[in-house]
């Protein structure tokens, strides 16, 4: 299973391939063949968030878009259990500040799925801790 940080999502959706590498569009393209891909809810949230403060640019409304991506790249919607809720609250603060960070990395360890983000904070805890797998999406 391959989990997608929301900048990945929206870039592999906006056909923004020159953001993401080409051993990445290889997971991307392998886990929606298994129907093994999949975003978190605060994912969508974050998508709203930022085209409503401007910071993201969306061809539609932020529902229109949400439900045509999740249709073309036949990614599915994470559960957000009570495991990844708590999982998300022991994950220290100074290793991951933004609070949406810490429920994506939760998810990625409750689903044991792989996530696939260019988030440098991110991946330096992914090395540091050993306790989530993560991917360069760059690369």
């Amino acid at each position: 299973m391959l989990l997608l940080d929301t900048h990945v999502w929206v870039w592999s959706v906006e056909g923004d391939v020159g953001r993401v590498g080409r051993r990445a569009r290889q997971l991307l393209r392998r886990a929606e063949s298994h129907e093994a891909l999949r975003v978190s809810p605060a994912t969508l949230f974050e998508v709203t968030a930022l085209h409503t403060a401007g910071r993201l640019r969306l061809a539609w409304p932020p529902e229109q878009w949400i439900g045509q991506a999740l249709e073309v790249a036949s990614v599915r919607i994470a559960a957000l259990s009570p495991a990844i809720a708590i999982d998300a609250g022991y994950i220290p603060r100074d290793a991951l500040a933004d609070p949406l960070d810490r429920l994506l990395v939760a998810t990625a360890r409750q689903l044991d799925a792989t996530f696939l983000t260019s988030d440098a904070r991110i991946l330096d805890y992914a090395k540091d801790t050993g306790n989530v797998r993560a991917y360069d999406a760059s690369v």
